[in-house]
């Protein structure tokens, strides 16, 4: 076999792979044009974040079979087309949980005691003591907005040295957070009450600008704010405002919307500005791992055709993989749609098997459901091999149920989630033995193509509602894919489901919300997974 490095790996990683006796040709920094010669040639390659592997790569690639990131970031791995390739994806998202909780909280030691500052008026030759005064942490209150691996981490940081943390995380149990010593809050409450704030959690559109002008208003006044982990969820503009007019005494970041940063940023002007060149997992302990990690997976899936640390396919034996891959597909649509319909915190999860999909070996496929559902929530990548330790850890009981029954089709999976004193419930089959749809949304039979972006709509049975909103969408110039109702009874409730082009401009879902005679608006991403 033979191994591409085109990215920086710690030699321990290259070791492994030699010792198995593949042959490994580091090249790092090569040009486009170079590395798309040169990938024809390889079985695998392994990358960290500076190399681009697109689907013109991959497309290029006519040996390749597995790609591993060294790392926890996919933002540079197209990852559908790999999978539309077979190529496997592979990834090591615990390597840098410590090192990034730890650069997060050396951060907020840096904002409050000003160290960078302090050091560098030294350096001018300066002795300023009494310009930098600075703020215990002692007592203080810390809000994390997203508590995954890396913000449970940063918590029991705090703790030690007393702090107080408060979290919002929608998808967290209490009964798990009690055990964390984590008081769980909405996150108006957050914004009010805590005197150090850090985010973790995914960039998605919902959590683009989390932090804006608006927010900042309901903070204390001499809040800090910490973001190690995805820029753009902190509006940089609003930030440079409330950092000018001190209503925001410090902040610091690891990531930036935009990255290099240019030099002529705003931010970087401020003097209670901090901010490192995105290298929270940047230790040599964390390479080490993360390569150690990505080489001996790499050395499994060739020797031993098992896909440890797989985001596009569990492990199974490859045999068994054509006839589940249709089951996955479906598997982890019905955990994508399913987490972003329900709230409050998830409890429980119960996946029934009905139909001839119940004498398949059905364990991949639960953990499919548990991927789908885990991956909108965490600022961690899930994949197929931690996403059932991501759900213990967050005290999800998870249940199977298998059933000769099927009903009307030949195979059926029904995923029910119990969360925040509801059970909410979602079926799937597959249309032609390869076509997932979704055929139930609680009481309602649908026939939905789980693909794209979607808008689900609560409403009350009544004339206008559709025309309504249609009109809503025309005047932002969105076009409806496809469209379907289901009610319940006529005059009473009704699901309205409507297939997008493209995301949802601004402004628009708030415009449907107002409407006349609606309940509820989900807007659904449904773009990621297999």
């Amino acid at each position: 076999m033979k191994i591409l490095v085109s990215d920086s790996l710690s030699k321990q990683g290259l070791e492994i792979l030699e010792k198995a006796g593949f042959t490994v040709d580091v090249k790092t920094k090569l040009p486009k044009e170079e590395l798309l010669k040169d990938i024809k040639q390889y079985d695998g390659l392994i990358v960290r974040s500076a190399t681009k592997v697109t689907a013109e790569l991959i497309a290029a690639a006519d040996r390749l079979k597995v790609v591993g990131r060294a790392g926890s970031g996919l933002d540079n791995v197209d990852t559908q087309a790999a999978t539309r390739r077979g190529i496997v994806v592979m990834n090591t998202p615990g390597g840098n949980t410590v090192t990034t909780a730890e650069h997060t909280m050396a951060m907020i030691f840096s904002m409050t005691r000003r160290i960078p500052q302090a050091t560098a008026s030294m350096k001018a030759g300066k002795w300023e003591k009494e310009k930098f005064m600075g703020v215990e942490l002692y007592n203080k209150t810390l809000g994390i907005v997203g508590i995954g691996q890396i913000g449970g981490y940063l918590s029991k940081l705090a703790q030690g040295i007393s702090m107080n943390v408060i979290a919002y995380d929608p998808y967290l149990a209490e009964d798990r957070a009690r055990k964390m010593g984590v008081e769980l809050v909405d996150l108006p409450e957050l914004f009010r009450r805590a005197d150090v704030i850090s985010v973790h959690t995914p960039l998605t559109p919902e959590t683009r600008s989390l932090i804006n002008a608006a927010v900042i208003a309901q903070m204390k006044p001499g809040v800090m704010i910490a973001n190690c982990a995805r820029g753009g969820i902190v509006n940089e503009a609003d930030l440079y405002d409330a950092l000018k007019s001190k209503k925001v005494a410090a902040a610091a970041f690891d990531v930036f919307d935009e990255e290099p940063v240019k030099p002529d940023h705003p931010l970087l002007t401020l003097d209670n500005f901090i901010c490192t060149p995105h290298i929270g997992a940047s230790t040599g302990e964390a390479q080490e791992n993360v390569a150690i990690g990505i080489a001996e997976q790499i050395v499994d899936y060739f020797t031993k055709g098992i896909a440890r640390g797989a985001v596009n396919i569990p492990s199974v034996p490859p045999e068994l993989l054509p006839r589940l891959q249709p089951y996955l597909a479906l598997a982890e649509k019905i955990g994508l749609l399913q987490a972003q319909v329900y709230e409050g915190g998830l409890e429980r999860v119960t996946v029934e098997y009905n139909g001839d999909v119940a004498g398949l070996s059905v364990a991949p496929l639960t953990i499919a459901v548990l991927k789908g559902l885990l991956t909108p929530i965490l600022e961690d990548a899930v994949n197929f091999v931690n996403a059932p330790v991501i759900a213990k850890e967050r005290g999800i009981e998870v249940k199977e149920v298998k059933s000769s029954d099927a009903g009307d089709f030949t195979s059926v999976i029904r995923v029910r989630v119990e969360a925040g004193k509801k059970t909410h419930r979602l079926a799937g089959t597959l249309y032609h033995r390869k076509d997932p749809r979704i055929i139930e949304i609680d009481d309602f039979q649908v026939e939905v193509t789980p693909e794209g972006h979607m808008l689900l709509i609560l409403n009350v049975d009544r004339p206008g509602v559709i025309g309504a909103v249609a009109s809503a969408l025309g005047a932002h110039n969105v076009n409806i894919a496809r469209m379907q109702c289901s009610r319940e009874e006529r005059g009473g409730n009704a699901l309205l489901i409507i297939g997008l082009d493209a995301p949802l401009p601004a402004g628009v879902l708030e415009t449907i919300k107002r409407g006349s005679n609606i309940l509820s608006v989900k807007l659904v991403d449904l773009s990621k997974g297999l």
